[in-house]
């Protein structure tokens, strides 16, 4: 079963498809997590590619990036990226985060780490217990709903599952044991059934964000209550409330508080030892990671520093060695906002545009760049995406036409020397893994196959040797930035041109077969010497974001979509 996740290459892992990795993964639970990193025979021996330097906001600056021990048995990477809380269909703020460490996750796979990714679900809070009692659904039905349809989402975006994804509510007995660690060491305090942690008490408070301890506030999802000591004192255990879901603890019945989850998780599945990477968006900077980072000191102050650059020594564990957040998206220059009626869903857009262009769209800004959501940058994603896909199948055609027989199945290791796209590729991923530069570096290439598969290739010498090379390299450059997915699944050139296609006619309003009569109607007015008519055809349909070519590969008039993108926001 490990061995479906995480043995032999990276290319072998994506190969094997979302679907194959959730089902393993829904088996092995944090006992197949102890079990891989007993059992893992990876020594680190095979660690390639270029150094790669990741920007730490603890630090302020871009680090290289190191595993912690790297004498260790198992040197592999500790990755745990803060999941959504389910009540509500993930928003393109969501999509962000969760395809900016999808990059990492397969960058590190592609250098030769074993990566345990661990990425929780929030399914016990306030928002999910109002959201339950205003549609009058269970609360937990509701969670596993919505965990569904994010897993509907994130395979649509092509990120891969990650080891494990534990949830708050299976890791209660984890989440008191912690508090009690910390009231032990004299950091939190009891106040009518309520756990408080006393910010003050730690002097190292405030370092990941940067804020001075008179600087600080309660903080989100965190009520001002007078029987504080301190105001930006925050809540680790909730007395319960009538009617609400509650478990037994020392203190009586109560449920977590937000900060607590995280903590508790990466100690309960990873150790108290900490882990390598922290990630996720800018907003959980402050309150959310400060306050994880000093839960996690309090709970281990007496068990001496991990040697980390960020710690104290003999002050308790530092939490992670890398802590990385994505930056905010805006929509048309404006934060994304329901109250502004510019809030979109992940599902919005994909029921308009292709998954594939979306996750373009996201990987051409870099991930700690505020990324700016126009309906104009979508439609630039889409063409571009279409025009990828639509060279390599052409190229396939090509390849075919000389060889009938030839081998292209994908996710097969490139023979020799990596070649210079690939080169480039991880260069971009390298250097804090800069996307805008990794897509730049596709387009040289991409234009040397268009010319290779259309007419003016034919006759070169070598072609079909230059092509098959040419098109395995940019199919593993684009596995490498989840943009390919397996062959014969979704995420394969065809079904994804299929998809655009199909995409644009429902946006049109047309069918294949309106397109078709358009053309023969066309052809037969261009027979007829009737040329403004048969231009007047063409136009129609473009402003329907249908675009006719002539002499297109194939032969005759052939069709491919126009940008005209504009999905509806959420309610």
């Amino acid at each position: 079963m490990m061995s479906v996740l995480l043995g032999g290459s990276p290319h072998q892992q994506w190969a094997t498809g979302l679907a194959g990795q959730r089902r393993a993964c829904s088996r092995m639970g944090s006992q197949g997590l102890a079990s891989y990193r007993r059992n893992s025979s990876h020594d680190g021996s095979d660690i390639t590619g270029p150094d790669l330097y990741l920007y730490d906001t603890a630090t302020r600056q871009k680090r290289l990036f190191t595993v912690r021990d790297p004498d260790r048995t198992q040197p592999g990477v500790d990755m745990y990226v803060c999941g959504v809380t389910v009540y509500d269909f993930s928003h393109i703020g969501h999509a962000r985060v969760y395809v900016a460490f999808d990059i990492l996750y397969r960058f590190l796979l592609d250098k030769g780490y074993p990566v345990r990714y661990v990425r929780n679900f929030t399914d016990i809070d306030d928002k999910i217990i109002k959201r339950a009692r205003e549609t009058g659904e269970h609360w937990q039905s509701l969670t596993q709903r919505f965990i569904d349809e994010f897993h509907t989402d994130m395979e649509a975006l092509n990120c891969l599952h990650p080891v494990l994804e534990p949830r708050v509510t299976d890791n209660i007995p984890a989440i008191i044991s912690m508090i009690q660690s910390i009231l032990r060491n004299e950091h939190a305090y009891c106040v009518d059934g309520d756990v408080y942690f006393e910010v003050a008490t730690l002097p190292q408070y405030g370092a990941l964000s940067g804020r001075k301890q008179e600087d600080n506030r309660a903080g989100e999802r965190v009520d001002v209550d007078g029987r504080k000591r301190g105001p930006a004192d925050f809540v680790l255990w909730k007395a319960a409330k009538p009617g609400e879901p509650a478990w037994d603890s020392p203190w009586g019945q109560g449920r977590p508080g937000w900060h607590i989850e995280c903590s508790a998780m990466i100690a309960s599945h990873f150790g108290e030892e900490g882990i390598d990477i922290h990630g996720g968006g800018r907003d959980l900077i402050f309150p959310h990671h400060e306050n994880e980072r000093a839960q996690t000191m309090a709970a281990t102050r007496h068990s001496g520093g991990c040697g980390c650059e960020t710690g104290s020594s003999g002050d308790g564990r530092e939490l992670a060695r890398y802590w990385m957040h994505n930056g905010f998206v805006n929509v048309d220059s404006e934060k994304m906002s329901k109250s502004l009626g510019n809030f979109f869903t992940i599902r919005d857009i994909l029921g308009a545009t292709p998954a594939a262009a979306l996750r373009w769209f996201l990987l051409s800004t870099h991930y700690r760049a505020p990324l700016n959501f126009t309906p104009t940058a979508l439609d630039q994603a889409a063409d571009r995406v279409y025009y990828v896909f639509q060279t390599l199948a052409d190229a396939e055609a090509a390849a075919r036409a000389h060889d009938p027989e030839v081998d292209l199945s994908d996710g097969r290791p490139l023979p020799g020397e990596p070649c210079a796209l690939l080169s480039a590729v991880r260069a971009a991923l390298a250097d804090d893994l800069n996307t805008p530069a990794a897509l730049a570096a596709l387009g040289p290439p991409l234009r040397e196959l268009n010319e290779l598969a259309g007419k003016r290739g034919k006759g070169a010498a070598g072609r079909q040797a230059a092509l098959l090379a040419l098109r395995a390299s940019l199919v593993h450059a684009l596995r490498l930035l989840g943009l390919l997915g397996p062959a014969g699944d979704a995420g394969a050139p065809d079904a994804v041109l299929a998809g655009v296609r199909a995409l644009a006619l429902k946006r049109a309003g047309l069918t294949e077969a309106d397109v078709a009569a358009a053309v023969e109607r066309r052809a037969a007015l261009r027979a007829a010497r009737d040329f403004a008519a048969a231009d007047g055809v063409r136009t129609k349909l473009a402003a329907r974001g249908v675009a006719l070519m002539d002499g297109a590969p194939g032969g005759g008039t052939q069709w491919r979509p126009l940008p005209l993108y504009a999905p509806g926001p959420s309610s």
